[in-house]
C-alpha cells in the first residue's frame, strides 16, 4: 500500500487533489486563431497539484473536441466556455473560483489599401 507524500494517507484515501481543486482560481476565455478559428483557453490550474494531462483528456471527451495542454494552460478547439465551466464544477472545482472572461482577439496584421 502506497502512502501519499503530502497528506500521509494511503493513496486510495488521499484528498490532496480534491482540496487543490477547491482552491484553484481558473480563468476561461476564447481567442481567435489562424483562419478565424476559435480556441477556448483554460488557465490558472496548478500543474503540481492536479494532473493537467488527465484533466485535458477529460475535457476533450466531455466537450467532444480536440485540444492540448501547453505551458500550464489547456487549449480546446472551438467555443466551449460554458460547457467547460459546468464540467469543471462537476469534477470538484468550486464554481465561485471559475471565471469566464470576454474573448481576446488574436492580433494580426491587417492589410489596408488606400484608394
Amino acid at each position: 500500500m502506497k502512502i501519499c507524500d503530502v497528506c500521509g494517507l494511503p493513496e486510495e484515501l488521499c484528498v490532496c487533489q480534491e482540496i487543490a481543486r477547491e482552491v484553484q482560481t481558473v480563468k476561461i476565455y476564447t481567442v481567435r486563431r489562424r483562419f478565424g478559428k476559435l480556441m477556448t483557453i483554460v488557465e490558472g490550474i496548478d500543474e503540481q497539484d492536479i494532473d493537467i494531462k488527465d484533466l485535458t483528456k477529460e475535457l476533450k471527451a466531455r466537450c467532444a473536441c480536440g485540444g492540448t495542454a501547453k505551458k500550464g494552460q489547456i487549449e480546446l478547439q472551438g467555443d466551449h466556455k460554458n460547457k467547460v465551466k459546468s464540467v469543471l464544477s462537476d469534477m470538484g472545482f468550486s464554481s465561485d473560483t471559475i471565471e469566464i472572461k470576454e474573448s481576446r482577439k488574436f492580433n494580426k496584421r491587417k492589410n489596408k489599401r488606400k484608394n
